[in-house]
């Protein structure tokens, strides 16, 4: 069974109409699901806490759908609800870390080390790590842009960042991984 095309305009018309807005959600959950996992899934590291954040970011959006006004792109709403998401669970866990000491709450380098569900080679996994050392905006600027090759002017309406912050913000990420790079050689 094929899926039928994904066509935004009509979508958000769907989206005003109550007999039509849980199909139209379908539609949008099938269109993002899987790049707003992965974006996710940069952040939070782990595959079950991915899901969790994903399943929260939908669960969110659809609660929130009625305020949806079709100002700003499905994708760039969707994100900018994941992104909150990530922060909040990011912050939980720091949270419970400084609270408590146990063997079972990992920091996220560990968490990377341990995560079954990562396919990289050693470069990727060495690169990962790269990434993890640098400050949470720094971390979610330069998946945005590296992995996700997402334009800038997005990004800003995403995170409500200028662009020249967000172009700044990525250099520094770049420069900081370069120097983790040549430090572990």
């Amino acid at each position: 069974m094929t899926m039928p095309a994904y066509h935004e305009k009509e979508i958000i018309l769907q989206l005003q109409d109550e007999r039509k807005r849980r199909e139209a959600f379908g539609s949008i959950v099938s269109q993002y699901s899987e790049s707003l996992y992965w974006h996710i899934r940069r952040m939070v590291i782990s595959h079950d806490d991915a899901d969790d954040v994903l399943q929260n970011t939908f669960m969110k959006a659809w609660i929130n759908i009625e305020n949806f006004r079709g100002e700003s792109k499905i994708s760039t709403w969707l994100y900018r609800i994941a992104v909150n998401e990530c922060i909040t669970f990011l912050n939980r866990q720091k949270a419970r870390h400084q609270v408590s000491l146990s063997d079972d709450e990992m920091p996220l380098l560990n968490i990377l080390e341990s995560e079954e569900y990562f396919e990289g080679d050693e470069a990727q996994l060495k690169l990962q790590k790269a990434i993890l050392t640098l400050p949470e905006k720094q971390r979610l600027v330069f998946n945005m842009h590296y992995f996700e090759d997402m334009k800038y002017e997005e990004m800003s309406r995403i995170l409500g960042t200028s662009v020249g912050a967000l172009k700044a913000s990525y250099h520094h990420a770049v420069k900081k991984i370069e120097e983790y790079f040549s430090n572990t050689l």
